[in-house]
């Protein structure tokens, strides 16, 4: 086997994310990050996708980073947000 996989994980509570990872699938995992952080259901803030993107970015980064980290910035901005720590 080729492929190298990278897990990243955090325990909240009593809740536990893990993600599984490769080259072919990272954005499809920080779009993920970005729908757990949207949903009011999970404890999972914008603060912990933001810190587990930049993880993610750090392990597979692309030369477009800089630019999506902008856009994002500008979505988390018009977004409403409740921060429950």
């Amino acid at each position: 086997m080729d492929t190298e996989i990278n897990v990243l994980a955090l325990v909240k509570g009593e809740e536990k994310f893990i993600f599984l990872f490769d080259d072919a699938n990272r954005d499809n995992t920080l779009r993920q990050l970005a729908h757990f952080a949207a949903d009011p259901e999970i404890d999972f803030s914008w603060y912990d996708a933001a810190m587990l993107s930049r993880k993610i970015r750090d392990a597979v980064p692309q030369e477009n980073d800089h630019q999506a980290d902008e856009v994002a910035m500008e979505r988390k901005h018009r977004t409403p947000m409740t921060d429950r720590h």
